[in-house]
């Protein structure tokens, strides 16, 4: 349910939310996502109050012509002071990113984290993350149509099938996203991009935080959520079914890691 918008640098961004009580929660879509994603994410938890801010050229909000992780970042850190702030806060992918950024250079907005399926730990441009490089890439220099076909019989393509399928029909779909150009800007530049922080960062974090990681997800590896988890001091590490083998399970099991959560912190 859209809430509200934000005004930064000029642009027009949605806000979205839903629930009733509950600490304040703030929790943030990963790459070319949207509200909706979180909204599926956050059923399990009714009725927790949450917020979701669409990231620029994300859902209703408007393109940036620079995106980057410290921008997002910037603009949930202003949808935070705007809800009156510190709030829990979380996010997939991405929006994992953006989260453990704003904990580490706002911490007086950050009470505790959240972090879901994380694709980057603090390295930029993480190996990870090429397959959405090479769509934006290829989306960036072709039609759609025809980098959809370039992709699909590429290495990164058959891959994915063999290892991690729902990590492709993801990919695939980024063939349809409208408008292409924005979509190729998206990919390719926050594929690059990292959260800007060093383990030194988080391994002076203070939080509460709670990790929620699966296996059999190429973009999303297990292996970045274990090193979160061991570089920050006061981590929960929650192991979910994997989405691309069983969605709803994945969801009961993050909607009651993070009820558990939310009512201890």
């Amino acid at each position: 349910m859209q809430t509200g918008w934000l005004t930064r640098r000029d642009l027009r961004l949605a806000i979205h939310g839903g629930g009733e009580t509950g600490p304040a929660l703030v929790f943030q879509h990963g790459l070319c996502g949207d509200a909706g994603q979180v909204a599926e994410a956050m059923a399990g938890l009714d009725p927790q109050r949450w917020s979701c801010l669409e990231c620029a050229g994300h859902g209703a909000s408007q393109m940036d012509p620079a995106p980057s992780i410290a921008r997002f970042a910037d603009d949930v850190a202003a949808l935070i002071e705007k809800l009156g702030g510190p709030v829990v806060l979380g996010g997939i992918s991405m929006g994992a990113a953006i989260a453990c950024r704003l904990a580490v250079i706002r911490r007086d907005l950050v009470r505790a984290l959240v972090i879901v399926r994380p694709a980057w730990v603090t390295d930029a441009a993480p190996a990870n993350m090429a397959p959405n490089a090479e769509v934006g890439d290829l989306l960036g220099r072709l039609s759609a149509d025809a980098a959809r076909v370039v992709f699909a019989k590429g290495a990164a393509a058959q891959r994915l099938q063999a290892e991690a399928p729902d990590n492709l029909a993801s990919l695939m779909g980024f063939f349809d996203r409208k408008p292409h150009s924005d979509t190729a800007r998206l990919l390719t530049a926050i594929s690059a991009d990292g959260p800007g922080i060093s383990p030194a960062d988080l391994r002076a974090m203070k939080l509460p935080v709670l990790i929620c990681s699966t296996f059999g997800d190429v973009i999303h590896p297990a292996a970045h959520a274990l090193a979160l988890a061991d570089l920050i001091p006061k981590a929960r590490l929650v192991g979910l079914p994997p989405k691309g083998r069983d969605k709803p399970a994945h969801l009961a099991a993050l909607g009651a890691a993070m009820t558990r959560f939310l009512k201890e912190i």
